[in-house]
């Protein structure tokens, strides 16, 4: 899926999409009635764990074959899998899990969308122990002659980057006036119809995108940002029985084994830089 055309419109389009293939994207109806998964813990649909996610992020989670699969999706998975229920997935705006709403309102059970940890946003909901390292890619054209941000600068050239994400923050902090998209299919397009000469996005939805050998072929990373970001899943602020499975399950795929596979299927050859060791605080 790759939107023509950025903005709101775009959105909206690439959701009405998603709900009219994705047989796993589903909403909160008034005949959804809670339950208790295992350990306890309570979820908004009997037999279910629901995620909140942002379509698409590849390789975190995107529709793939009519189904939405990714890294994110696979961890949650596991998640489930501990609490003996089903993982459903729903795609909504970013900002609904992002600030909190999605999960106050009882519409998911969790967030799962490679979704940096900040100071920020933990005032908003909780998030799990950090689960990957990230850092910002700098993506252009090849033969574009730009080598780096500072050179896109000073060439006044435009940058492209994701509404709502730290790439957008970095911009924005460093004063680059970064053009918004609203998804990452429309921030690759923006670059691949020249709407913009650079984009900055997270350095794993690079690599899946670099898997494409067209995309490869066109362009190329110019420039690498250490942020030092960290993603996290997120609940509802108090909800510690599922903070603590989701915990769990993390540390349990990273002492089997697991994780490395995962990465490996999904982002591309193990980096053990990318998996953290330290708890989120």
């Amino acid at each position: 899926m790759n939107p023509t055309v950025p903005g709101r419109r775009a959105r909206t389009l690439a959701a009405l999409t998603a709900a009219a293939v994705l047989a796993v994207v589903t909403g909160c109806s008034s005949d959804d009635k809670g339950g208790t998964a295992a350990g306890g813990v309570e979820v908004v649909k009997e037999g279910k764990l629901t995620t909140c996610t942002h379509l698409p992020y590849p390789p975190f989670q995107s529709n793939i074959d009519g189904k939405v699969q990714g890294f994110d999706v696979a961890l949650v998975d596991l998640v489930a899998e501990k609490l003996k229920v089903k993982q459903t997935i729903q795609d909504i705006p970013f900002e609904n899990f992002k600030t909190g709403a999605a999960l106050n309102s009882g519409q998911c059970d969790l967030a799962a969308a490679g979704m940096t940890i900040t100071e920020e946003r933990k005032k908003n909901v909780d998030f799990s122990d950090p689960y990957f390292e990230a850092t910002q890619a700098v993506l252009v054209a090849k033969g574009s002659g730009i080598d780096s941000l500072d050179d896109l600068k000073a060439k006044g050239k435009k940058l492209g980057a994701q509404a709502q994400t730290t790439g957008e923050e970095y911009a924005t902090k460093n004063k680059l006036g970064a053009t918004s998209f609203e998804s990452s299919d429309a921030v690759l397009n923006g670059l691949r119809t020249k709407q913009v000469q650079a984009v900055i996005i997270d350095y794993p939805v690079v690599q899946g995108w670099l898997k494409d050998p067209d995309n490869a072929k066109a362009f190329e990373v110019v420039e690498n940002l250490n942020t030092g970001e960290q993603y996290g899943i997120t609940v509802k602020k108090g909800n510690t029985k599922l903070l603590k499975a989701i915990n769990e399950a993390i540390a349990d795929a990273k002492a089997d084994g697991t994780y490395k596979k995962l990465y490996e299927k999904w982002i591309g050859p193990y980096q053990s830089a990318a998996e953290p060791s330290a708890a989120a605080s």
